[in-house]
């Protein structure tokens, strides 16, 4: 049985143009894929551990090849256990709004766990090397205005959020990577309406070949 592991990042629930446009996309996805298993990561619900003292110690520990204490090996078993679930995906789904031209915190605190030498990624003499070869990812990204050339706010100046986050996915080793936009939706109803009706259109079309 496949895995979807599906990131949700907004916390507007029912009123997110992010949360709406994955929902098109997953329902499309399980239309074609009826075994799949949905494995939902709520950045908002999961209790996400605290990359803290014990937590870096653990790692620097484990790059140096020395044994974990007893408190760094339970903060590393937890941050363990999050990467696992990147592990066992074979497609990544993130929905994402845009916060300050950036990504919400609580996605940047899950990306801060999990990415980890030896879990999403390794480095050797030739250098860094991505663990998750092989999935593919499509990603949502909601925002309030627009970005582009022409637009006051061009993407290669403001637009941190695709940036980051697949500049991050490829650094994993993900390099599959499809992406829907929403866009303006603080323009209220007659904007943001068709808007997110586009944007679902074009999930829906990607969930069916993912």
């Amino acid at each position: 049985m496949s895995t979807l592991l599906y990131i949700e990042s907004s916390p507007r629930k029912q009123r997110s143009a992010s949360i709406e446009v994955a929902q098109a996309f997953l329902a499309a996805y399980r239309d074609k894929h009826p075994d799949a298993h949905i494995d939902t990561l709520d950045v908002w619900s999961t209790p996400l551990p605290e990359f803290d003292g014990a937590a870096l110690d653990a790692k620097y520990a484990g790059i140096a090849g020395q044994p974990l204490t007893a408190v760094q090996s339970r903060a590393w078993a937890a941050i363990r256990a999050l990467a696992a679930r990147f592990q066992r995906a074979e497609r990544i789904l993130i929905g994402v709004p845009m916060w300050n031209f950036m990504i919400p915190y609580k996605l940047k605190h899950l990306i801060d766990c999990v990415s980890q030498k030896d879990l999403l990624f390794t480095f050797d003499e030739q250098g860094l090397n991505g663990a998750l070869t092989d999935r593919r990812a499509a990603v949502i990204y909601a925002r309030g205005i627009e970005y582009s050339a022409g637009s006051g706010t061009p993407a290669e100046t403001y637009d941190l959020q695709r940036q980051y986050l697949e500049l991050w996915l490829r650094f994993v080793g993900v390099t599959d990577i499809s992406t829907v936009l929403v866009e303006k939706t603080f323009f209220g109803p007659e904007v943001d309406g068709p808007a997110r009706e586009a944007a679902k259109q074009e999930a829906r079309a990607i969930a069916a070949t993912f």
